[in-house]
């Protein structure tokens, strides 16, 4: 039996490897597929009700397709509206930015006694409108990869709500061995992760109105693109909300001169990422998603390793399946409490063992 055991946890050391390798390699077709599987369950519950309704199949996914082209558009429209307001701008704000970054270097220089600076033209060709425009053409090849991800997701979604793909049977002939068990689960992932979803995004969603009209308040240039990019950003848990405050606490410290109302600024979008991430999201979640931080730093690197940005958006949806899973085991409940960072549910764990 002990030998058992040892072959049985060397070959789960093994596999293990090879299953993050393989989701690595063929990122290009997980990543959608994953993505996809998230946002049909969005849909599912429309699905169902369109059903009760008398609607064909063929009518509820126009219906969806519909919802989902109007999402496009709106984007669409949000992303060419901040994108004109960028290329709209003249060179006023960059020759501010040169001034202003080279007499804080200067002040630096001047009090560790080091000379950072070589040359003052050094700085003024990496800080101008046309040398940032050749800058940013080496994102267009990662627009173009999201862009084809986005629209495999979109694909594979039609396919799972069309029934190709039953995610319910799936579980009950690759997890779960009764049909009971495999829909109870389901159903209890499709609830829990909806509801992570809807909270997430509606709460990204005022996060980026805030961040907005404070930008717009302050006078801090390009309101609506840093409203969309903390909209984006915020899906990151924990790290996205640090990330679009100290970003743009750096652009608004060129546009803003008095020290005072700088403060004010930065403690404005901090309020907006406290209130919003900080207070509101915890209550609407609720204590079924309690999940420990070092759990979500640790998903975050894993995934983040694993296929880039979209992992990073997806590691919590993917824990919190997982954790669901998890649950549903008297053997692994254990990762589940620790997970959580439920002590009492890991003492009484180990006390039985």
């Amino acid at each position: 039996m002990n030998d058992r055991r040892t072959t049985n946890l060397l070959l789960l050391i093994i596999v293990i490897p090879l299953v993050f390798y393989m989701l690595k390699t063929l990122s290009f077709i997980f990543i959608p597929l994953i993505s996809a599987m998230f946002i049909a369950l969005l849909f599912l519950p429309l699905m169902r009700w369109l059903k009760k309704k008398g609607s064909p199949k063929a009518l509820s996914l126009i219906i969806v397709i519909l919802i989902i082209a109007v999402f496009f558009k709106l984007g669409g429209e949000l992303i060419q509206l901040s994108s004109k307001e960028i290329l709209s701008t003249d060179n006023a704000y960059f020759d501010k930015a040169k001034v202003k970054i080279a007499s804080l270097i200067f002040s630096v220089e001047s009090f560790f006694g080091v000379d950072f600076l070589q040359d003052e033209n050094a700085l003024a060709s990496l800080i101008n409108k046309e040398t940032l425009s050749k800058n940013f053409a080496p994102t267009v090849g990662f627009i173009t990869d999201t862009l084809t991800m986005t629209l495999s997701s979109a694909f594979m979604v039609i396919l799972l709500l069309a029934g190709s793909v039953d995610i319910q049977k799936v579980l009950q002939n690759t997890i779960f061995k009764k049909q009971f068990s495999s829909v109870k689960t389901f159903m209890k992932i499709e609830k829990d992760l909806i509801k992570f979803i809807k909270v997430k995004f509606f709460i990204s969603l005022f996060t980026g109105i805030g961040i907005g009209l404070a930008c717009w308040g302050f006078g801090v240039s390009f309101p609506v693109f840093w409203g969309l990019f903390a909209f984006a950003i915020n899906f990151l848990q924990l790290v996205g909300s640090v990330i679009s405050v100290i970003l743009l606490a750096i652009f608004s410290f060129v546009e803003i001169e008095v020290a005072s109302y700088l403060l004010f600024f930065v403690i404005t979008i901090t309020g907006v990422q406290v209130l919003f991430g900080g207070i509101l999201e915890p209550i609407f979640m609720g204590k079924s998603f309690s999940i420990n931080v070092i759990t979500i730093l640790i998903m975050l690197m894993l995934w983040g390793f694993v296929w880039g940005i979209p992992g990073l958006i997806m590691s919590i949806p993917i824990t919190v399946f997982l954790k669901i899973l998890f649950d549903q085991f008297p053997g692994t409940r254990i990762i589940s409490s620790l997970m959580a960072g439920n002590s009492e549910g890991i003492k009484v764990k180990i006390g039985k063992l």
